[in-house]
């Protein structure tokens, strides 16, 4: 299986998430996008959805939903206001390529209409890493979903961090990355598709474990030289 860190920035790093409804939008667009068939982009959603899979997402009431065909598999997701992370294996060749095309076309029309602009959205189509390595892999979850603390906990990258468990403790409560779904809450549970990462860190029980040791234990010096930017 290929895995691919997948790195998005706002064009001169300015936010691209402005509000929830910008961060609920683009949930809806990594489930709505990853599919092989068009989809149409200008669907409108309940932000009390919990699960961005219920009919209510992209259907009107009543009417049933086509079954996808997903070009990608997402394992992990992180959004930040300039910024957003991936992690993700194609399901089929050059399934990585289209989907990024249409998640980041997508969201673009949204923002630009939404705020009345024009023009680059993203500062390049998108930065794409391929995992070729276990010592990296074991990293990239963990990584990506405490890219959340960096408001609230900005000295966590620098092992800076006094309390561990209140870090944790926000990200339990934090809904813009995959975190909550790996601790075992339904947050956006069809977005991601969980059962290879939790196979490999045992489950529910075992991220838990790992993602304090983790963050107890992170140091950039510790894995340095691995491309987590």
């Amino acid at each position: 299986m290929e895995i691919y860190h997948i790195l998005t920035r706002g064009t001169e790093k300015r936010k691209i998430f402005q509000d929830e409804k910008d961060n609920f939008r683009f949930v809806h667009d990594l489930y709505e996008f990853n599919d092989e068939e068009p989809v149409n982009s200008s669907l409108t959603f309940s932000r009390k959805c919990y699960d961005v899979s219920r009919p209510n997402i992209g259907a009107e009431e009543g009417e049933s939903r086509r079954k996808r065909k997903l070009l990608v598999t997402i394992h992990a997701f992180a959004i930040m206001p300039n910024h957003y992370h991936l992690l993700l294996s194609p399901l089929s060749e050059r399934a990585v390529f289209f989907f990024m095309k249409k998640l980041n076309g997508g969201y673009a029309r949204y923002f630009n209409q939404k705020y009345e602009r024009k023009g680059r959205l993203f500062q390049s189509a998108f930065k794409s890493i391929l995992v070729e390595h276990e010592s990296h892999f074991i990293h990239l979850p963990y990584y990506i979903h405490c890219n959340r603390l960096d408001a609230a906990f900005p000295g966590w990258r620098k092992r800076e961090l006094d309390n561990p468990t209140a870090a944790i403790g926000h990200l339990n409560k934090d809904r813009w990355s995959s975190h909550k779904d790996f601790m075992g809450e339904k947050n956006f549970p069809s977005v991601t598709q969980r059962d290879f990462l939790l196979e490999y860190f045992g489950g529910t029980e075992g991220y838990k474990e790992n993602m304090k040791s983790w963050l107890e234990s992170f140091s950039e010096n510790k894995i340095g030289g691995l491309n987590l930017e």
